[in-house]
């Protein structure tokens, strides 16, 4: 379905067990084929040590993909620097940033070599002065900026970052990330057109939420409005607790 809407990049989760993988990602590349100038990258939510990270893409390897996306803890630079070079001579890069909190742990990442993609969180981050230090920094050491924006609000946030990088920063067209759920809660929600975000012309960062959508959600919230007030939430709140 995205292949028909004009997506070219396509990212799979991957840490399970091998073999489902290696399954999810043949059927991914029958799809998207091999020559075809798509793209395909893996997420592995930082579940490997670092051993376990190169041994276990060494599998997939045959899969080309991209990158591996935080394949191990975040913290772990010199983890991220061995992993990306024992992935090297499979054509296989890193990226990682997803949770990185500031512009200091991001230089350790760029200026060490750990990481082949920079993947900046517009909340993570707390800031378009901090994100403005990371992009000088990677455009400094030629690493391409791919930003975090799998959460709620953050396309809307983060197709902002994206045009700052390309218009006065790296002067690149960049790849960035689209969930397609629960835009309708934003006054002006991201656009998405043949594959490719459309700049935002409204003023601002584009995440004031609907009023309507901040009262439907509050909690505990109002009896009669609050969805949390709802028979809907009830197991949510009385379930047993895990």
């Amino acid at each position: 379905e995205t292949l028909a809407q004009g997506y070219r990049h396509f990212k799979l989760k991957v840490g399970t067990s091998v073999e489902q993988d290696r399954k999810r990602l043949s059927i991914a590349r029958d799809v998207i084929g091999y020559d075809k100038g798509n793209i395909l990258m893996v997420d592995a939510n930082q579940v490997w040590s670092v051993p376990e990270a190169i041994e276990y893409m060494k599998h997939l390897a045959e899969f080309k993909p991209w990158f591996i996306e935080e394949p191990t803890s975040p913290d772990d630079v010199y983890g991220h620097k061995a992993i990306r070079e024992a992935l090297k001579p499979y054509g296989i890069g890193v990226a990682t940033g997803e949770m990185c909190q500031n512009r200091v742990i991001f230089k350790q990442l760029i200026v060490q070599g750990a990481i082949d993609v920079c993947q900046i969180d517009a909340c993570r981050m707390g800031g378009v002065n901090e994100v403005l230090a990371v992009l000088l920094m990677a455009k400094k050491y030629g690493v391409p900026i791919v930003p975090h924006s799998g959460g709620v609000g953050l396309p809307e946030y983060t197709q902002h970052l994206s045009t700052i990088d390309y218009v006065v920063v790296s002067g690149k067209l960049s790849v960035l990330e689209y969930v397609d759920h629960l835009h309708e809660h934003f006054l002006h929600p991201s656009v998405i057109r043949d594959g490719y975000y459309t700049t935002p012309t409204e003023a601002g960062y584009s995440v004031e939420m609907r009023a309507e959508s901040m009262d439907r959600y509050e909690f505990p919230g109002k009896e009669g409005v609050s969805w949390w007030r709802t028979e809907e939430a009830r197991p949510i709140l009385e379930g047993e607790m895990i």
